[in-house]
């Protein structure tokens, strides 16, 4: 069975959307720094390992679904409106690839402002 390219977009899309859904550990402490001045590095090692668990609970996959999809229905119809299926495919197909991008980088997001909230929440100086 042969999937057509919309299709095979979108079954792609939805594999590595259930891939992001795994804890990215390394990601987020790269995209946090906190003032280590008079920080305890056994307290903070712990605190950081129970923040990134709250960050690792944003739900990646979901956000990345809602996008792709949202996106796939939005470039379709558009592609449509300029008159053939053709069109419609290559637009969903496009609506997807740009849905799914969004999705990531708001799920991204997310999971780097509950990590700094936590840690803010514990009192350290978030730097960025």
């Amino acid at each position: 069975m042969k999937l057509s390219q919309p299709l095979w977009v979108l079954a792609t899309l939805a594999l590595l959307a259930g891939c992001a859904t795994t804890p990215a550990a390394p990601i987020l402490r790269q995209s946090v720094i906190v003032d280590q001045k008079g920080v305890d590095p056994v307290v903070y090692a712990t605190d950081l390992q129970e923040c990134e668990a709250y960050a690792a609970q944003v739900a990646t996959g979901q956000e990345v679904a809602v996008n792709t999809a949202g996106g796939a229905v939005l470039g379709g119809a558009l592609g449509a409106v300029r008159g053939s299926s053709k069109d419609a495919r290559r637009g969903a197909t496009a609506g997807a690839v740009i849905g799914a991008t969004k999705g990531v980088a708001d799920a991204m997001k997310s999971k780097d402002e509950v990590l700094r909230n936590c840690l803010t929440g514990r009192g350290y100086r978030v730097l960025n």
